[in-house]
């Protein structure tokens, strides 16, 4: 599940799932799927993609995340359901694996080949399968050259699909990337509109990753000071989320620390 912010069906339920994880709500969001999710295959998946969300950003909820996949994968029946469930399971052997809480790479990749077996290539799926496989090449192998082709095909997939939140996941990695090679007009431009498409979203959790990358790629002090300020409010406003701003963006203090393990604010996949 990457979500595209928007509910173009005008679902009630759709809305309401997204008010609450553009808020960091993630258990209140997928309570909401319980009922539909004993039976229907599409909502057990987007019940277990919201616990996984809720692992990388907060550290915590493993083991519900763990039971929700495995309902997930014992509803899903078309190569379509159960390439979705395999990216969610790649994704949270990834998340367990980027936070420290235990190596599961294998088990990652190995999920990830099965999802990419199983989705067709074009398909809404395949856009979200190539970022989270670009994050693996990042974050776990160190290849950035692989993981800008990676996150290349996932930007022209998310733009085919009109999957604006995570258009603004490829444009902010794809920046990141340019940042450490040094080109700040790029990374400048790229964070810019990552930080556009989810304030145009209401994409709150996202919000401070957003402006703590941006500010990396100003040159202006005053302005780097200001985006880093707002990145430590809305960290504060969220309690402390997501987890791994909280070396950059101390809750108690602001102006903020410049340091970060992987470049300021450049988060594991947010």
């Amino acid at each position: 599940m990457s979500g595209t912010g928007t509910n173009t069906a005008d679902d009630p339920l759709q809305t309401a799932v997204w008010r609450l994880r553009s808020r960091g709500c993630w258990a209140d969001a997928a309570a909401l799927l319980d009922h539909h999710a004993t039976t229907d295959a599409g909502a057990a998946l987007q019940r277990a993609a919201l616990l996984v969300e809720r692992c990388l950003y907060t550290e915590q909820g493993w083991a519900d995340a763990e039971d929700a996949l495995r309902a997930a994968e014992a509803l899903a029946h078309t190569d379509e359901e159960r390439g979705a469930a395999a990216c969610e399971r790649g994704q949270l052997a990834y998340a367990a694996t980027l936070l420290k809480t235990r190596d599961r790479s294998d088990e990652a990749r190995s999920a990830f080949g099965r999802a990419a077996a199983l989705i067709a290539p074009g398909a809404a799926g395949r856009a979200l399968l190539d970022f989270r496989r670009g994050l693996m090449s990042e974050n776990l192998a160190d290849s950035p050259q692989a993981a800008r082709a990676a996150y290349r095909r996932a930007h022209a997939g998310a733009t085919a699909h009109g999957d604006a939140l995570l258009l603004s996941f490829t444009w902010r990695h794809l920046a990141g990337l340019a940042l450490r090679e040094g080109e700040l007009v790029e990374a400048r431009h790229g964070f810019t509109e990552s930080l556009r498409i989810r304030e145009e979203l209401g994409y709150l959790v996202g919000t401070a990753p957003a402006l703590v990358s941006l500010a990396e790629a100003e040159p202006d002090p005053d302005t780097k000071a200001r985006l880093r300020a707002e990145a430590g409010r809305l960290f504060r406003l969220l309690d402390g989320v997501p987890t791994w701003l909280a070396g950059i963006l101390p809750i108690q203090q602001a102006p903020l620390l410049d340091e970060s393990p992987r470049g300021p604010g450049q988060s594991p996949a947010a």
